[in-house]
């Protein structure tokens, strides 16, 4: 979701709860907030808890993570894709490798998946 739209969202639950309810439906719109944020941070834990367990910079299969991306992914979603946190190459770019060689390397613009490639075991030694 976009920052704005959830700010713009959780700014007219207060005004729309203090309209109706007065300081009653502030306090209800505050805790759908609250309860909103938490959601989130709980979803955020759970993914980086499985990544930390896994070996840095693996995946399962590389060529299936390179299908499942898309462009304008966030950071959290290519990691619990990936299942690892990926090895840093450089200013926001990023390599996950298979058992068989093959590699994902992709590069992030503003924590969001701008351009990605898929490296083949072979490939990577004739380059």
């Amino acid at each position: 979701m976009n920052p704005w739209m959830g700010a713009g969202l959780a700014l007219a639950s207060l005004i729309l709860g203090g309209a109706l309810l007065g300081w009653q439906g502030i306090v209800f719109a505050v805790t759908g907030i609250v309860f909103w944020l938490l959601l989130q941070m709980s979803r955020l834990m759970r993914v980086m808890k499985l990544a930390g367990a896994a070996p840095l910079g693996s995946v399962g299969n590389a060529v299936m993570l390179n299908s499942q991306l898309r462009p304008g992914m966030k950071l959290v979603d290519l990691i619990a894709l990936a299942g690892s946190l990926g090895v840093k190459q450089g200013p926001e770019t990023f390599v996950w490798r298979d058992a068989g060689g093959d590699a994902v390397e992709v590069v992030l613009s503003k924590g969001r998946l701008a351009q990605w490639r898929l490296i083949r075991a072979g490939e990577a030694g004739s380059s």
